[in-house]
């Protein structure tokens, strides 16, 4: 019977907020508060109650309206890279590292899903460096060139996480179901509990 320790499924539930709550504010970004839409709709706003102001200072109005919820986006990408840190040395504990055990042993499918999760773990600790790093830029002295590239990128990793929330919520849910029984409330008690 797989046991997960207490820290483990902490660090796993705390995980999983902290990347909801990223994921929400990049939607955030995308949906409600994009300046694009959002400078627009205050620059006609405001010309119907005859105040006029320019596109640009509708822009700046639109990324102020933003800004409390990036806050919120940076506050937990150092919670992410606190939590980056946390797996680092959970790897070494049994808990941690008994996935990847007797890897040899497994199906092809497990395999696959477990090389599936360090490409995962992999994708967060290149999201929490580049995020550190474009928050940084100024004390590392990186130009806005290099930034923008970084950004970029980052931007484009980000899919990467897109995609593996919702696959691995419906993965673990029918995993469940199906030949894993007791895979939710491992995650929750500490050992499957069989069905």
């Amino acid at each position: 019977m797989q046991k997960w320790r207490l820290d483990f499924r902490i660090w796993h539930w705390i995980h999983a907020v902290v990347i909801l709550g990223l994921l929400g504010t990049v939607f955030l970004r995308k949906t409600f508060l994009s300046w694009r839409t959002n400078s627009e709709l205050l620059v006609q706003k405001l010309a119907e109650i005859n105040i006029d102001i320019t596109m640009e200072q509708g822009k700046m109005l639109a990324k102020a309206i933003r800004a409390p919820m990036w806050e919120w986006h940076i506050l937990l990408g150092y919670a992410l890279t606190a939590l980056v840190i946390w797996r680092i040395v959970l790897f070494f504990t049994e808990s941690g590292k008994q996935n990847y055990q007797n890897l040899e042993k497994e199906t092809l499918h497990k395999k696959i899903v477990k090389y599936g999760y360090l490409v995962i773990y992999a994708t967060i600790l290149f999201m929490t460096i580049s995020g550190l790093t474009m928050h940084f830029h100024e004390v590392l002295g990186l130009t806005k060139e290099l930034v923008h590239d970084i950004k970029d990128i980052h931007e484009l990793v980000f899919n990467v996480i897109l995609v593996f929330v919702p696959l691995h919520i419906v993965g673990v849910i029918v995993a469940d179901a199906r030949d894993e029984k007791g895979i939710i409330s491992g995650m929750i008690h500490g050992e499957r509990k069989e069905k």
